[in-house]
């Protein structure tokens, strides 16, 4: 027979497949000073004393490298960090808030190959779409930009003779984060660069099969705030699974909790949210299958 001598070809050539995948992924790590361990907290020091969990490509089942999740503990202080970076954040006047973001922007423009290719190998989407979805981050930052300079409030007539009314928006503090594994970049963008110019300091947590992505994307900016002699704790990161979730929406010191993921999930975050009278921004849907 030869089937086994074209069954051999075949193992062959997906050996050197698979070979050529982990040099690609190793290549894209290191462009995004990724290594095979990572700390997954970020409050303007990195650490992490979680459980260390793996990314795998979804695709072929590689191991991509592994991140120290967030302990009940680091969480507690990445708030901390995050709730004095906000009183600094704030007072920052918001069109050079605006700036902070426009350097971000460039910052993610020049690693939008290799991030986006990280999105494709670890959430397991298409290159194309993952470059995509770092562009969907680059446009949002565009347009904060450009909002950072807009953020006008009324002058207000007054019953009382010379007197008149000023409406001044102020920011809410603190923003959490909670993105789902389909968009591990899109969501966070959009969330992130409107709350960065509003002076609101933010906390993300990101899919835990999506870890890398989350690192990668705080280190660019990070990069950009410490530039900057910012507090690095405005992008703060919290790695971690459900647990790390539900005491986000628990916490006080988050004045507002923006989720996309499960609507069953979604409505423990907005009861857990609303107990404390905190705000909640809610996207929902279910897993987003593919045939």
């Amino acid at each position: 027979m030869i089937v086994p001598k074209s069954a051999g070809v075949l193992r062959g050539t997906r050996g050197l497949a698979t070979s050529a995948a982990a040099r690609t992924s190793s290549v894209t790590l290191k462009a995004l000073g990724l290594d095979s361990y990572n700390l997954g907290v970020y409050n303007g020091k990195w650490g992490g004393n979680g459980d260390v969990v793996e990314s795998v490509n979804p695709a072929t089942g590689e191991v991509l490298g592994a991140v120290q999740q967030a302990s009940a503990s680091d969480l507690d202080q990445t708030l901390a960090h995050a709730s004095k970076a906000a009183t600094v954040w704030r007072a920052v006047p918001a069109p050079k808030r605006g700036e902070i973001v426009r350097q971000m922007r460039n910052a993610l423009f020049e690693k939008i190959e290799p991030l986006g290719r990280l999105v494709a190998l670890e959430m397991g989407k298409i290159l194309a779409e993952g470059v995509g979805e770092v562009q969907e981050y680059i446009d949002i930052a565009d347009y904060a930009v450009g909002l950072s300079r807009m953020l006008n409030g009324q002058v207000v007539p007054s019953e009382r003779p010379g007197h008149m009314m000023l409406e001044v928006w102020n920011p809410l503090g603190v923003v959490g984060v909670i993105s789902a594994f389909n968009f591990p970049v899109a969501v966070y963008g959009w969330n992130s660069a409107v709350s960065l110019v509003c002076g609101n300091s933010v906390v993300w947590k990101g899919a835990p099969s999506t870890s890398l992505t989350s690192v990668a994307v705080t280190k660019i900016l990070a990069q950009v705030l410490e530039a900057n002699g910012l507090p690095g704790a405005i992008c703060a990161l919290a790695t971690g699974g459900a647990d790390i979730g539900r005491a986000i929406a628990e916490d006080k010191r988050v004045n507002l909790v923006s989720f996309t993921g499960s609507t069953g999930t979604g409505r423990n975050v907005a009861t857990a949210v609303q107990q404390r009278f905190g705000k909640s921004l809610l996207e929902l849907g279910g897993n987003s299958d593919i045939i």
